[in-house]
């Protein structure tokens, strides 16, 4: 068992209490601090307790150079804010269910908790409890035979009280967040062992709920999740409503019920699980205890420090991730939204710090013509696929991005029907980083790629920004029927009117770039200043999109070399394709229609070997690919998580010689 692990507890509240005294039945914490908003409530609480250390700030707790753990207990949307906090402070991180009030901000957690080392893990008790570890082994043994459904219920009625926390809307009140969240971290554990993992996704939600007129949370709600494996489960939760809270999984062969699963609480006198096989009586399997339920919470959790790893079926990061967008995708199903993940309350980072680039970033910069200020060379996309709240899960990504470094963001006309630059633009401005920052928008897309249509929807764009200017202006296709020159006079048109800094064109061919510069140097105008189209280490076999130009070749790399023109490469990864590439896979129909070819599988072996040698992942060869052009290149990235962002960084430190460059591409 691990040394001592000497904890300080963040917030004086009921659970606070509780997990003070389960610390002292544990067999490796001692508790010695505590941290409250006031002196009357840090001395009450370590009087409790005869907790040593008395802070008057959540601050004041944090520097506390005894402390090497902290359990966050505050309301829930203050958990992410002191999360982070406590982990860039170099503390292990215990903190309580929910880790934040969305998938997102937890997102913005587990990074801090990777950036700075700290171990980190969400406080679902009953995860760490011997009768959830037994449970997996009847479940793995096949005691019901295969699972097929999951039914897991936590509901209580409280008293109707809009100033407490269950009802309480700006304290992320109601019962999903509050006890639904057991439900779902229970189904997902069940359907993960009876499918062979360690949890499991949802592949679909259903939900239905009361969002109160009054209280405006949740007060009730049920959802069905469908798993792999045609696993289906039903959860049940509320702060309005008695209900049997118990765990019944339905299997083939019979049925498991779990009469205390959440807080494991002796049932006649033993801690038990009651497995029904058809056509046999009810056998009680006796789960033996020899600590309390916090205890062992404690315990596991100075494994986990220990290890670095959380141990089984304790929560590790990656399953509470899983968990809260499937929290998400239950509200998002009832329509339950925080005033703070709408766009207005998106007001400052889950860190609760001003936005600002951390010093030891390693992002690299370029220039584009027009463009005073230098360009990161990875550039943020804004169309934000796959976003279960489209609002918080932008402001996560983008405020990641900028303390990475990263000053350029990418946006368009047609993102999310308009959505993304609305989105986009209020986080500039509520951010306050306007100057800091390179806008690049698109506008013109087919079947609206004329000059009249230029200028409507730029403007619209502009409004949408709340911007009076972008910084690059691109068009996002090309139409032949149009004389080059009309776009190019247009466009410099905006130029003086100080609504574009520079243009160019996104999936323009060479020969229409060519054109366009010339009909501007010959009418002392402003050409293109740089171009979007397609560069990859793989070809693009089909266009990913209508419309879609590549400049891969040979030749196009050439006319880039001989120009200098500046590049801003999209899909410069392949989709994907350097990560999921695989010729006996062919689930993603799309990987395979635009990227599937004998001579990109070719490129790809030769990326793992190169990868191999330089102790890094073939998806950062493709990257570096890109970067190490012998012209100006940028590389625009689409994460969908943080891990995905942060897992792009090491690209920009990856030098490739020219040999290397035509080694890869094998041309």
């Amino acid at each position: 068992m691990a040394d001592t692990l000497n904890w300080g507890i963040l917030a004086t509240g009921g659970i606070a209490n509780t997990f003070a005294k389960g610390l002292a039945d544990s067999r490796t914490g001692r508790l010695v601090a505590v941290g409250s908003r006031t002196r009357e409530s840090a001395e009450r609480f370590g009087d409790r307790h005869a907790v040593p250390h008395r802070h008057a700030s959540y601050e004041a707790l944090l520097a506390d150079p005894d402390v090497q753990a902290v359990y966050i207990c505050p309301p829930h949307p203050l958990h992410a804010e002191w999360a982070i906090k406590a982990a860039d402070a170099g503390k292990h991180v215990l903190c309580e269910k929910p880790l934040t009030i969305n998938y997102p901000t937890a997102m913005a957690v587990a990074e801090a908790a990777h950036r700075n080392g700290v171990f980190l893990m969400e406080a679902f008790m009953y995860r760490c409890h011997p009768q959830t570890a037994r449970l997996i082994e009847l479940v793995r043994e096949g005691a019901i035979g295969q699972v097929r459904v999951i039914c897991a219920t936590f509901s209580f009625h409280s008293s109707f009280n809009l100033e407490g926390r269950l009802l309480n809307h700006a304290l992320g009140g109601g019962g999903i967040l509050d006890v639904g969240c057991y439900c779902t971290s229970m189904a997902r554990l069940v359907a993960g062992v009876a499918t062979g993992q360690p949890f499991a996704e949802p592949v679909r939600v259903q939900a239905a709920g009361k969002v109160g007129d009054a209280s405006r949370v949740d007060e009730y709600a049920v959802a069905i999740l469908t798993f792999p494996g045609d696993i289906v489960a039903q959860l049940s939760t509320g702060v309005q409503v008695n209900q049997d809270s118990v765990v019944r999984i339905y299997g083939t062969e019979g049925s498991i019920l779990i009469p205390s699963p959440w807080f494991c609480s002796p049932v006649d006198g033993a801690v038990k699980i009651i497995v029904h096989r058809n056509g046999e009586p009810p056998r009680e399997v006796v789960v033996e205890t020899d600590r309390s339920l916090y205890a062992y919470e404690a315990d596991a959790f100075a494994e986990g420090v220990q290890t670095g790893k959380s141990p089984y079926p304790a929560m590790s990061v990656e399953d509470t991730l899983s968990n809260m967008r499937t929290l998400d995708r239950w509200r998002v199903g009832i329509g339950m939204t925080y005033d703070c993940e709408r766009i207005e309350g998106q007001t400052r980072p889950a860190s609760g710090r001003k936005l600002a680039p951390m010093p030891s970033n390693n992002m690299r910069y370029g220039k584009v013509a027009g463009v005073e200020q230098p360009i990161s060379r990875l550039v943020m996309g804004t169309m934000l696929e796959g976003a279960i709240m489209p609002v918080p899960h932008a402001s996560a990504l983008f405020d990641d991005f900028v303390e990475r470094g990263g000053n350029a963001f990418d946006t368009a006309y047609v993102y999310g029907g308009g959505t993304s630059e609305v989105i986009f633009g209020n986080w500039v401005r509520q951010r306050g980083i306007r100057d800091q920052i390179v806008v690049i928008a698109k506008g013109a897309h087919t079947p609206y790629c004329t000059p009249e249509w230029l200028t409507k929807q730029l403007l619209e764009s502009l409004e949408r920004l709340q911007m009076e200017c972008v910084d690059i202006y691109m068009l996002h296709r090309d139409n032949l029927e149009v004389p080059v020159g009309e776009f190019v006079d247009v466009l410099n048109e905006h130029v003086r009117a100080g609504r574009m800094r520079a243009f160019g064109g996104s999936n323009w061919t060479i020969e229409r770039v060519q054109a366009a510069n010339e009909y501007a140097a010959a009418h002392g105008l402003v050409g293109f200043a740089a171009v979007s189209n397609n560069l990859c280490l793989a070809d693009m076999v089909s266009p990913v999109w209508d419309g879609c130009v590549a400049s891969s070749d040979r030749e196009s790399r050439d006319w880039f070399t001989k120009t200098q023109m500046p590049l801003f490469s999209w899909s410069s990864q392949g989709r994907g394709f350097f990560v999921r590439g695989n010729p006996n896979d062919v689930s993603d129909h799309e990987l395979v229609r635009c990227w599937y070819s004998e001579a990109n599988f070719r490129r790809l072996e030769r990326a793992k070997e190169l990868a191999a040698r330089k102790g890094t992942t073939p998806i950062n060869v493709a990257a570096a690919y890109v970067l190490c052009q012998p012209f100006p290149t940028f590389a625009l990235i689409g994460p969908r998580s943080l891990s995905e962002t942060r897992t792009s960084m090491p690209a920009l430190d990856l030098q490739l010689t020219p040999e290397e460059l035509a080694w890869l591409r094998g041309d």
